[in-house]
């Protein structure tokens, strides 16, 4: 029998997690694991990236979240009695798993948002089809009261759980990093188990790849808390034992429970699920009149032609219309320029300023006649093909400007049209580049300001600098780090974090648009903007998913 590490937290557990997704995969495919987990806290940011590089490596990608429970109901937030968060582990056994799993995770931050993204039995109740729920670690509501010595309401939470779930959908996590805790709530779990019939699954709680990595993953814990690492009273893991441990460490550590052992390979077996790429989900559009969609295009283009170049335009510019119109109808394109030009057509009849048009789009005489872009590009011989290539599929990508004070209007006007819960902004996230990573990680190491100042102003300025790269460009700065055991830890460690996801926002510009509600395909993130996607503009759009890029701009007068 094999195992499987089903409580795995990566880079996207902001300043938490400190297992990349490619080294964690490629980790537990060096221990000849057939399978792996990815449950980051709260949120469901990497899954994609998470599940291709599963594909890749050859692995069974599980894809989960450690959701956090609200103590009361997911909407009381009273400050004394909801602080408190509980977590439970949930894996997606196939579609409609998947599908209630992003549900779950988005009414975390839609509804229950205090402290944490919080959920409740009853919404757990309510998806719990095709889901696997595991007790957590010690910080789960049935480990956390065994730590109360409140065996009677463990005993109760664990059958409310097994209960929602369903036969062999529940299990009892037990973990063994060497904690104190664990051991003492251990016998009480396995009376648990017996009296309850619950099967039990063994975790080991993975934030970080291998053994050695434990001193970056601390630093990191320095940065998110804005501490040092020599503070006293700073949050800190207790050992070096959250690692990616091979199956034959987990046997050993549960050596007198081999079925714990064996039941991760079970549930692993029982996950089954596939993200379908390039399968579009676009808005429906209803055109007037009782017309489809492709008459109503070309009646759109036919009347922009004429106004475009007059009543007897040369017989070139149809030719090049037709061509254009036949090429975006074989790909599938038709609803996207009609939702495009619908809400182009409503900024400009509301006098909201929009942009003449930029980038490849402005290619295309289609767009020029809807007047989604109003460059002619006869007049300056651009190119329709650099926009849409039948050989290159791909949605299609308008860069469209609106006036910075009444964007919201347009993007309120798409969401009465098209309807609620239909149209989101898009996530996007602050990375450590290498320079912040060395201010970052300097604050942590408790190194002097001006020290670390100079150690970052070392690092050339590039796009695409990394550290490595500034101890091959910068002779001066390899010469310190080569005899400067301060400059060695700095950028060691700085090296073990750059690139990983600092925070999270709103991405300036992206929209996306869909046909039911957006919750249906992808999960939502709450930032102070408002709602947002939990996947980038990139992931959208391979989900299918369209996503228009709205940008803000100060016009002139």
């Amino acid at each position: 029998m094999a195992f499987t590490h089903l409580h795995v937290h990566t880079e996207y557990s902001l300043l938490d997690g400190a297992a990349r997704i490619k080294d964690v995969v490629c980790r537990a495919k060096e221990l000849g694991m057939d399978s792996l987990a990815i449950t980051d806290h709260g949120v469901m940011f990497g899954v994609v990236d998470f599940y291709k590089e599963c594909k890749k490596q050859g692995i069974r990608p599980i894809i989960g979240c450690e959701v956090y429970t609200a103590k009361r109901k997911m909407t009381d937030k009273d400050v004394e009695k909801d602080k408190h968060q509980g977590h439970l582990i949930l894996l997606a056994k196939n579609e409609q798993g998947y599908k209630n799993l992003i549900k779950i995770v988005s009414l975390g931050f839609t509804k229950g948002y205090y402290y944490k993204p919080r959920i409740d039995k009853d919404v757990l109740r309510e998806h719990s089809e095709g889901l696997i729920c595991l007790s957590a670690c010690l910080a789960g509501e049935v480990q956390f009261r065994l730590m109360q010595n409140d065996y009677e309401g463990a005993k109760a939470e664990a059958q409310a759980l097994s209960e929602i779930f369903g036969l062999g959908n529940f299990y009892l996590e037990i973990q063994d990093q060497g904690l104190e805790e664990e051991a003492y709530i251990k016998p009480n779990l396995l009376r648990l188990a017996s009296e309850l019939a619950l099967p039990l699954a063994a975790t080991n709680d993975v934030h970080y790849v291998r053994r050695e990595d434990a001193e970056a993953h601390d630093v990191l814990l320095a940065i998110q808390t804005a501490t040092t690492i020599d503070d006293p009273n700073r949050m800190r893991f207790p050992n070096d034992q959250f690692y990616l441990k091979s199956e034959e460490e987990m046997r050993k550590l549960f050596a007198g429970i081999p079925e714990a052992c064996d039941n991760t390979q079970k549930i692993a077996e029982q996950c089954s699920f596939d993200f379908r790429f390039g399968e579009y989900h676009l808005p429906q559009f209803i055109p007037p009149d009782g017309l489809d969609n492709e008459t109503y295009l070309r009646k759109l283009c036919s009347e922009g032609l004429t106004e475009r170049y007059g009543d007897n335009p040369d017989q070139s510019l149809p030719d090049r219309l037709e061509y254009e119109l036949n090429t975006i109808i074989s790909m599938g394109y038709v609803e996207y320029f009609l939702i495009v030009w619908d809400f182009i057509n409503y900024a400009k009849q509301n006098g909201i300023m929009v942009g003449p048009g930029r980038g490849s789009a402005a290619g295309s005489l289609v767009a020029y006649c809807l007047k989604i872009t109003d460059i002619d590009p006869i007049k300056y011989n651009l190119i329709f093909e650099r926009f849409l290539n039948p050989e290159r599929v791909s949605m299609p990508d308008i860069d469209i400007d609106f006036c910075y004070e009444r964007r919201q209007e347009v993007i309120d006007y798409v969401g009465r049209k098209y309807g609620e819960g239909r149209v989101s902004q898009i996530i996007t996230f602050g990375t450590m580049k290498a320079k912040a990573a060395v201010r970052d990680v300097g604050r942590a190491l408790n190194v002097s300001y001006a020290e670390t100042d100079a150690i970052a102003k070392a690092i050339p300025f590039d796009l695409h600098m990394t550290i490595d790269k500034a101890l091959e460009t910068n002779p001066e700065l390899l010469t310190r780090y080569e005899n400067e055991d301060m400059v060695r830890q700095v950028l060691d460690m700085s090296r073990a974090i750059e690139g990983m996801p600092r925070h999270a926002s709103t991405h300036a510009a992206g929209v996306v648009i869909s046909r039911a509600p957006i919750d249906e395909y992808v999960p939502l993130y709450m930032s102070d903007k408002g709602i947002s996607t939990q996947f980038t503009m990139t992931t959208i759009e391979e989900l299918g998913l369209l996503k228009m890029d709205m940008t803000i701009r100060r016009f002139m007068s």
